[in-house]
């Protein structure tokens, strides 16, 4: 059994080879997919997700969206790494860095 991925400040989040980013014509939504399985988030957790690109940490991504939307820092983060430790668990999300 892997181990589970804790999301932290500093982790490098990113999508594994298995699951894509796709637009769903028939839903016209953004989903995730991954072998036998879909996720369809809505629109901020999409942001996010698209900003998981191995490279930026998770206090950058949400430096980012605090600055962009002039809201409280701890609050985005809390939520943020909330979406992202469930997505990882799920296992939609991987560490970059490894």
């Amino acid at each position: 059994m892997a181990e589970r991925y804790i999301v932290g400040e500093e982790s490098r989040p990113c999508l594994p080879r298995h699951v894509k980013l796709r637009h769903d014509k028939t839903r016209d939504a953004w989903i995730l997919l991954a072998p036998e399985r879909v996720l369809v988030p809505d629109e901020t957790a999409i942001e996010i997700v698209r900003s998981c690109d191995g490279v930026k940490t998770i206090a950058v991504i949400v430096d980012d969206l605090a600055e962009r939307y002039a809201a409280d820092r701890e609050v985005i983060g809390t939520d943020v790494k909330a979406m992202l430790q469930d997505l990882a668990d799920k296992g939609f999300l991987i560490n970059g860095a490894d």
